[in-house]
């Protein structure tokens, strides 16, 4: 069912419009630019004690007028920084305490018809951090542009993705597509069209908008699905997954089983999962899709990549890609980039590829004139994010019919003395129409000390509402022979299959 609500942003000239949802009224703020925002709606009941290992609740209708003009608690997360580069506009500002945290925030056009574009975003963060307060996921321009723009939280770290006897596995996927069936019931009140809803993630977002692609239960919940420098390929085993839940429960004390852990505070769940970071997960058949970097992904004996290969989300369109420099965030902020031995290199390669010496040869084949750090960065960047989108850009777009698009993104930071390069993250405020932000800018800011091209950001934000809007962002279809990418930077170039031999040693 879907609310037809009050459509108050386009029928009051108040700043504090009111819209009345499925579970009560809530009151948004009119904002200088002509956008409306509400802050910090629920789409999920509270997950207090036990409930933060169950599935996702109703949340309890209110009585009166909830405020939506403030923002609201976030999930529990501990500190999270990467070395010398500041990354607080994506990380935000930590946990915001309160147990209300299961919310969405959405910006709309003031005079909102009704029928407009919806992007409903799954931040970043690893599985264990961000929200929807970070500075980077404001959703005015979207608004200012004729999008309904929707943020989540989601659960993290162990109450999210900790695959617990007792409990169903990959909790935090389970809140986002509530946070859709809000979306398909409430959206029409704030003047979205419930039938044209685009969901879109980074990193740990990414990987799970691939991971609700590939869930029948999210069938017809979503129209198109954009997917920046996720991995298709990008989830544990349940093998892998348990060894990280008997160190769990090894550092807590406790039988892994969730009736122990509903019993254990949300600090001491924190504090625990900062812990858990370097467990080695190879397995005899499997190597660690995140390379040690997190002790929490998706939890699926079957890859999305290959769910979507048998048909799964053929339907919806998709726009995938990958930043050019992938792995550099994990390097150069820590001093790891520059001092990157051959050594270094193996080891990245043993670590991701059942091959490691034919990758690396493959690798310097292709890259004759680079450094042990940048050929450090490609594998990792490639293991990380690249080999899982190409894998899940090909099975999408080998099923007729299927509109599938691709891009990597290439502009490059010069932060961090020139080094950072165009890592994982800088599309971000490009895709936001953020980039003039100050905190993004200087010597060790994402987007470093010069200016970026005037025109980029309001490029790439018109091109992902574009596709939101129709489905083509503006380039050839993808397809498995051609393999057609967009490569965005100063100037944009279609190119055809750009990292067909890195592709191939993937497999």
């Amino acid at each position: 069912m879907t609310t037809t609500g009050t459509h108050s942003p386009k029928t009051t000239a108040d700043t504090h419009p009111l819209v009345t949802t499925a579970q009560g009224t809530v009151r948004g703020l009119r904002q200088n630019d002509g956008t409306t925002a509400f802050l910090n709606i629920p789409y999920a009941a509270p997950p207090r004690g036990a409930d933060r290992f169950a599935p996702p609740q109703p949340h309890a209708p209110w009585d009166g007028v909830r405020d939506a003009t403030v923002p609201g608690p976030t999930a529990p997360q501990s500190a999270r920084t990467l070395g010398s580069v500041d990354m607080s506009p994506y990380f935000g500002a930590g946990w915001s305490r309160g147990e209300d945290y299961l919310t969405v925030s959405l910006w709309t056009p003031a005079t909102a018809q009704g029928d407009l574009p919806v992007m409903v975003f799954v931040h970043g963060g690893g599985f264990v951090a961000g929200s929807t307060r970070s500075a980077l996921y404001d959703g005015s321009a979207f608004a200012r542009d004729g999008v309904v723009l929707v943020t989540l939280n989601y659960r993290l770290g162990i109450a999210g993705f900790l695959d617990l006897p007792g409990a169903p596995a990959n909790r935090g996927l389970l809140d986002v597509v509530a946070a859709l069936r809000w979306v398909r019931e409430n959206i029409a009140a704030f003047g979205g069209d419930p039938h044209n809803v685009t969901l879109f993630g980074q990193s740990a977002g990414a990987t799970i908008v691939g991971g609700v692609l590939a869930t029948p239960e999210a069938a017809g919940l979503f129209r198109r699905a954009i997917v920046q420098s996720g991995s298709g390929r990008g989830a544990f085993t349940t093998e892998q997954a348990a060894r990280v839940t008997r160190a769990a429960a090894e550092a807590l004390g406790v039988e892994p089983h969730v009736d122990a852990f509903a019993a254990i505070p949300d600090d001491r769940l924190v504090e625990t999962a900062s812990h858990l970071t370097g467990i080695d997960l190879r397995t005899a058949t499997h190597h660690d899709p995140l390379l040690g970097l997190s002790p929490f992904s998706l939890v699926l004996d079957t890859q999305p990549a290959a769910s979507v290969a048998v048909g799964l989300g053929a339907d919806v369109d998709l726009l995938i890609g990958t930043n050019a420099e992938e792995g550099n965030l994990y390097l150069v902020p820590v001093n790891k980039y520059a001092t990157s031995t051959a050594g270094d290199v193996d080891d990245a390669a043993a670590r991701s590829h059942p091959e490691p010496k034919q990758l690396v040869e493959v690798y310097r084949t292709a890259r004759p004139e680079a450094s042990f750090g940048e050929l450090r960065s490609a594998i990792m960047g490639d293991a990380l994010f690249g080999a899982g989108s190409r894998a899940l850009a090909d099975a999408h777009a080998a099923h007729p019919g299927s509109a599938t698009h691709v891009y990597e993104f290439a502009w490059r930071s010069r932060a961090l003395d020139g080094e950072l390069g165009a890592t994982h993250a800088v599309e971000l405020p490009f895709v936001f129409d953020l980039a003039h932000l100050p905190q993004l800018h200087g010597p060790t800011a994402l987007l470093g000390p010069d200016e970026p091209p005037a025109d980029l950001a309001a490029r790439v934000h018109e091109t992902w509402v574009r596709f939101a809007r129709t489905g083509d962002p503006g380039w050839a279809p993808y397809d498995t022979e051609r393999r057609s990418t967009m490569r965005i930077d100063g100037e944009w170039t279609q190119v055809d299959d750009p990292r067909g031999r890195e592709r191939r040693v993937w497999g």
